[in-house]
């Protein structure tokens, strides 16, 4: 199974994971902030992923650094555990809904870092979670990881839903992105590597 441990601990957050990309689903996870929570396991469930996190954070001062940080932390973990991706299918696009919204998520694990991300939120919090904390969440993965990641926001009302439309997009796409083809004969590219 592809696995990786990673610890992380500056003055502002101090961070424990174990992630299985090849998992089933299952979580164990507490930055303190509720909603990220929520979202973080819904996207592993969604994405068969298995995550234990820990994060202690300086929530006091704001949400910002629990959030960058884990996205920091759980982006050299996924590249960790997706090791030299030889076999791997290297890209997905999913179109998820959730209710009235529909998010449509495209990967390339790719090697190179790369976000774009069209999305708007009319609100400024979900629960206790500043919406615009959810692109550094994913510019931080996508950093570390160094995949090529585009998130669009086709439509929708409620913020929550917008949201865990982004998150279990994510999921299912990564899911997909990882998967091993047995017709792929070292990696996915003609330059060789990845």
């Amino acid at each position: 199974m592809r696995k990786a441990e990673m610890n992380r601990k500056t003055y502002e957050t101090d961070i424990v994971l174990l992630l299985n990309i090849d998992g089933k689903g299952n979580t164990k996870v507490d930055t303190g902030i509720g909603f990220f929570d929520h979202m973080l396991i819904l996207m592993c469930k969604h994405g068969f992923l298995d995550l234990d996190l820990k994060c202690i954070g300086d929530i006091y001062v704001d949400n910002h650094h629990t959030v960058e940080d884990v996205g920091i932390t759980l982006g050299k973990a996924f590249k960790k555990a997706i090791g030299d991706k030889k076999g791997i299918t290297r890209y997905a696009t999913v179109f998820t809904p959730m209710d009235e919204s529909l998010s449509q998520i495209s990967i390339d694990i790719s090697g190179r870092a790369y976000l774009h991300f069209d999305v708007t939120f009319e609100r400024e919090y979900v629960g206790k979670l500043e919406t615009e904390l959810i692109e550094e969440f994913f510019r931080a993965f996508t950093n570390q990881a160094e995949i090529t990641l585009h998130i669009q926001l086709n439509y929708g009302t409620n913020t929550h839903h917008m949201v865990e439309s982004i998150f279990k997009g994510f999921g299912r796409g990564i899911d997909q992105a990882v998967r091993i083809q047995d017709r792929i004969e070292g990696v996915l590219s003609t330059k060789g590597s990845l």
